[in-house]
């Protein structure tokens, strides 16, 4: 509707992963930073995390748009609660080797498909915070397959913050000892957020109608945390209800009454502002689970500034790109 009303050639707040709408915030290009990092290496894991929504595939979609196609077998799987065996068939059947037999069988079908190539393998599997820690210790078995002078396959995990605490259990110190980069996802901040919107209106054609203003565009924020999901998602009923009234201006009120009606409609809190779900769950005494999670919370907060730190020194520019501003592997 909006797309007649406004001459927009597509949806512009789609909610499925478009690499050609990726939006490079701050948070972004460092997480792609550490992408073009951990697959110069040429060995190991690469985890990526963040909350539902964040632009894990978006970001990956990106990543896998820039490499080429005849250096890179890519395989993408995205996982539920399956055993480890289970997971061993899913990636002979991505790379196309034969998924039935016994475990032995499936094994080497998927050592012989990434022996015969002279391409460099690499595994992308979502959602992996439900993964069972089996199923991850088969994955740490495949990265033991070599060829000469290299490992025949790398692999990226990508999944919720839930994720970096399972990577936490001793169990699995091995797997841990073999993560070369690894970066969580937050949201944007309240001018990313405004940039956001914008950039996805003029992908889409977006001349100018309707017009914005900045305090509707400071609604969103507030709504959506910065995520970009929630922001889509926001920003598609806001246009729909502009495209009813055929208005030429989105204000303040009209982005407020939409998230609360779309609140509403959704029967909770999602996009309630933080400030007001923070206080909400501060007020409640905090069990042993709460502790954990703020602990674990805390963690992630200084990882992220002594990344930001090392970013600010200039070493993964310097190891990524080099004095050319080209992506080197």
């Amino acid at each position: 509707m909006h797309g007649t009303t406004y001459s927009l050639r597509e949806h512009p707040f789609q909610m499925t992963p478009n690499a050609r709408l990726f939006f490079p915030s701050s948070v972004h290009r460092r997480a792609h930073a550490h992408l073009v990092y951990g697959l110069s290496q040429r060995e190991g894991f690469i985890v990526i995390t963040g909350e539902v929504g964040a632009g894990k595939t978006t970001l990956i979609e990106h990543l896998c748009d820039d490499l080429d196609p005849a250096g890179f077998v890519i395989a993408r799987i995205t996982t539920t609660l399956v055993s480890g065996d289970d997971v061993l068939r899913m990636v002979a059947h991505a790379f196309g080797a034969e998924p039935e037999g016994n475990k032995a069988a499936v094994l080497r079908g998927i050592t012989h498909a990434m022996r015969i190539s002279i391409r460099r393998h690499l595994l992308v599997v979502d959602e992996a915070q439900g993964l069972p820690p089996s199923a991850l210790e088969e994955l740490r078995m495949l990265s033991n397959v070599t060829l000469p002078g290299q490992q025949a396959l790398q692999t990226i995990l990508m999944g919720q913050p839930q994720l970096r605490r399972m990577m936490a259990s001793p169990d699995l110190d091995q797997l841990r000892q073999r993560v070369i980069a690894s970066y969580h996802l937050t949201g944007l901040t309240r001018e990313e957020t405004h940039e956001y919107v914008l950039h996805r209106l003029r992908a889409v054609g977006w001349q100018g109608r309707p017009a914005w203003a900045p305090e509707a565009l400071d609604v969103v924020f507030r709504h959506s945390d910065g995520i970009p999901r929630r922001v889509n998602r926001l920003c598609a009923r806001i246009m729909l209800s502009a495209a009813l009234e055929e208005a030429g201006v989105i204000t303040a009120e009209m982005a407020q009454m939409t998230a609360q009606e779309l609140e509403e409609d959704l029967g909770g809190p999602s996009l309630a502002p933080a400030a007001a779900r923070y206080e909400a769950i501060e007020a409640q005494p905090p069990s042993n689970s709460d502790l954990f999670e703020r602990l674990a919370d805390r963690a992630e907060e200084n990882q992220r500034a002594l990344e930001e730190y090392a970013d600010r020194l200039g070493w993964v520019g310097r190891l990524c790109y080099g004095k050319s501003g080209r992506l080197r592997w």
